[in-house]
């Protein structure tokens, strides 16, 4: 038995070496670089290896047979082989695939500044940022107008963005388009927002490239999300030198719905006693607001949310005349406007989600004009009788939306959707002698689109796009495609380009036609560089656009009609902008710089011209530092634009042909404005009662501002259009019961 120990101990060795399989290999990511740490093993035993700093493995194993292979790396997604044990060695190649993570994948940005829950880098500006810039007044489109692309026109309200006009440029809220966005218009003064920047948690800014999901904006997109549930109950008043006002909002206890109201009041009667304005104000500017809101958590992911306003302003005021001097030119404007805005988001299961929305806008305006002596008796002087006239409107608007997105692996996502959007705008035009016209423009453009955002890798992504619409007033269809791509450079570095196509019916005050008119389009061209830290950003952009069919306009009955679409235009220019946070402490500012080179012929241009609201070089700084001894924020802004070119358009009396008889640029623009919020406490800490006071000045060097020239009706005499007043001040108290706004304010400079 002794002799067959050894050849017993052989034959088991001999099995067990036999039974063994020697597993090498590398593994790689998909551009063929090595994976050092990558874990391997065969499932459900305990063999296998760590892959070297070259990405190479070795391991042994005593299992035989089919068998599962494991293989996981951090940062990729975890991939399984099917391997045949039959022992000896056996050599594999693994790649794995990137895993692609909200936290790590590159960015979408070209042409548009965003701020949300999902984005808080220092780029674009929260509520408390806009509420805080010295020169924005508390406006939403003031603040933006401190950011790159966007004009300093201060003779008119909106936002002109890169050559487009303020009509190019459309607003939108939690998903619907929203009309009458600013309080009517007034001549030769800009007018507000209607809405609170503290009513919005997300902001897009896009200045070209927008996404497929918005349409009828030839230039630019303000895209605007509502808060969703407030934190807790809370109730807040507010008194100023020209206005007062409070609200509250309660949270119900489940914390899954709330509802709120505000009631504010506005008048200038005293700041403008205070502060001369150059016209002779018979009436100041007075508003009255009443909103009321309401938020439902349908689900763990669904909200229902409506917000509702009505708001009636009125003003009057007089200015000398330029026609007949010793004469003055009377104003007048009464203005009743309705709000409505209902939105839906909810999870359907399985990976897709519904978003809905329906907005609902009513505007009506009383307008008078006329002539008055020296005496502000009412005169209609020969020669001068067509400007004593009246001229009512009414717009009814609606706006339904519905969006259905479904996620794939990664962040991929397909968003399919629909829009209608109906007018109806009604104006009678009454003139001296009681003779009245009347115009009727309904409209209903429905649109269809599909966006695809495509992950490739965290470094690549693309957003491909398409949108069509069809107008029942141009009786025309339009097909718009749209492109962007984003490749990661670095950590925190990227670069993007972004193509798109956009269409946009001619504006109201172009209407009624004189001939069958066509969409206007313009294509847009962007390449970004973007280097984003939390607490500091650079953004470099360049753009082309160029217009097609653009509107050309006839004078009819002293009205410019739309008549053709033969208009042509290009804007070009290049953009920067850098914010920071960091570097000095408790300090936040941003600087940003635009060069824009652009020519349209459209309207009643007799040719290519640069456009009188577009200047060649815009820039601003903004810096906001919080004094904690003080407990007071200081906040600084300056704005400069280079002279804007202005022009006097007549028309030959026997061709009807336009022509230059005055033309010329205007000064540069300058404003400095300050701004200093004193954030005490009000009695007891735990009273959870706290208030910020408010003083600011704006263009508080007294430059003086010349946005262009107004123009006699035979052209022989102009005048500067300036603001009402060079400098305005405001002092103000916002007191606030159950919530502390003061933290929100310090921690946005900390």
């Amino acid at each position: 038995m002794k002799s067959w120990i050894p050849l017993l101990l052989a034959l088991a060795l001999g099995l067990q070496l036999s039974a063994q399989t020697t597993v090498v290999g590398v593994v790689t990511d998909n551009r063929r670089q090595p994976l050092p740490g990558a874990s391997l093993v065969i499932r459900d035993s305990y063999d296998g290896a760590t892959a070297d700093s070259a990405g190479r493995f070795r391991f042994v194993t005593h299992e035989s047979g089919r068998k599962l292979l494991d293989i996981t790396a951090v940062g990729f997604t975890p991939a399984t082989m099917e391997v045949e044990l039959k022992g000896g060695e056996f050599t594999i190649q693994v790649q794995l695939k990137e895993a692609i993570t909200e936290m790590s994948a590159v960015v979408i940005t070209a042409g548009a500044f965003e701020a949300s829950d999902r984005k808080r880098a220092a780029a674009i500006l929260s509520s408390i940022d806009i509420v805080t810039t010295a020169s924005a007044n508390a406006d939403v489109t003031g603040a933006l107008k401190t950011l790159p692309g966007a004009q300093q026109v201060g003779e008119s309200e909106g936002l002109f963005v890169r050559g487009g006009t303020a009509g190019e440029t459309r607003t939108f809220i939690d998903g619907t388009l929203v009309n009458n966005f600013f309080f009517s218009s007034v001549p030769g003064i800009a007018q507000r927002g209607r809405f609170s920047p503290f009513l919005f948690k997300g902001t897009v800014f896009s200045t070209g490239g927008y996404s497929a999901l918005y349409g009828q904006a030839l230039s630019a997109a303000l895209i605007l999300e509502t808060i969703d549930l407030p934190e807790q109950s809370s109730a807040s008043i507010n008194a100023s030198v020209i206005s007062m006002g409070g609200g509250f909002q309660h949270l119900a206890r489940n914390k899954k719905s709330s509802w709120g109201m505000d009631a504010n009041y506005t008048n200038l009667d005293l700041a403008f006693a205070l502060i001369p304005q150059q016209q002779q104000f018979s009436r100041s500017p007075q508003a009255n607001s009443l909103d009321a809101n309401f938020r439902i958590k349908t689900s763990a992911n669904g909200m229902l949310k409506y917000y509702g306003s009505v708001t009636t302003n009125r003003i009057a005021f007089t200015q000398p005349s330029l026609d007949s001097l010793g004469y003055l030119d009377r104003f007048s404007l009464r203005t009743t406007n309705m709000y409505h805005n209902l939105s839906w988001k909810e999870s359907l299961g399985g990976r897709w989600k519904l978003q809905a929305g329906i907005s609902y806008t009513r505007n009506t305006d009383t307008l008078r004009f006329g002539m008055q002596d020296a005496g502000k008796q009412d005169v209609q002087l020969q020669g001068l009788e067509f400007k004593e006239a009246a001229l009512q409107s009414r717009g009814d608007y609606l706006n339904a939306k519905l969006v259905v997105e479904k996620r794939f692996r990664g962040l991929n996502v397909l968003r399919l959707g629909s829009e209608v959007n109906r007018s109806n705008d009604v104006s009678g035009f009454t003139i001296y002698n009681g003779t009245r016209f009347v115009t009727r423009i309904p409209e209903t453009i429905t649109a269809v689109f599909a966006e695809q955002d495509l992950y490739l890798t965290n470094q690549l992504a693309a957003k491909l796009g398409v949108r069509g619409e069809y107008s029942q007033l141009l009786a025309r269809t339009n097909l718009a495609p749209r492109l962007s791509l984003a490749y990661k450079l670095g950590k925190q570095s990227q670069a993007s380009l972004a193509y798109g196509e956009f269409f946009q019916n001619p504006e109201l005050r172009q209407l009624p036609m004189l001939a069958p008119l066509q969409f206007q389009r313009a294509t847009h061209y962007i390449a970004q560089y973007q280097l984003t830290t939390r607490l500091t950003t650079l953004r470099l952009e360049a753009f082309h656009k160029q217009y097609h069919n653009l509107v050309k306009t006839e004078p009819v009955n002293g009205r410019q009609l739309a008549a053709s679409n033969g208009g042509i235009g290009e804007a070009s220019g290049i953009e920067l902008f850098w914010r920071d946070k960091k570097n000095i402490k408790n300090l936040d500012y941003w600087i940003s710089y635009s060069f824009l080179d652009t020519r349209r012929d459209f309207l009643n241009f007799p040719g290519r011209m640069a456009p009188n609201f577009a200047a060649r070089h815009t820039a601003s700084v903004v810096a906001k530092k919080f004094v904690t001894n003080w407990k007071t924020n200081i906040n600084f802004s300056y704005n400069y634009a280079s002279g804007r070119p202005f022009y006097n358009i007549l028309h030959d009396a026997g061709t009807n042909k336009p022509f230059l008889n005055d033309q010329g640029r205007t000064p540069d623009y300058h404003n400095m404005s300050l701004a200093l919020n004193y954030l005490p406490h009000i009695g007891k800490k735990d009273a959870r009662m706290f208030a910020v006071y408010v003083l600011s000045v704006s263009n508080v060097m007294n430059f003086r501002q010349v946005f262009g020239y107004t123009y006699s009706a035979n052209g022989q005499r102009r005048q500067a259009l300036e603001p009402p007043a060079r400098m305005f001040v405001f002092i103000g108290a916002f007191i606030s019961f159950g919530v502390d706004r003061t933290d929100d304010a310090i921690n946005n400079n900390l």
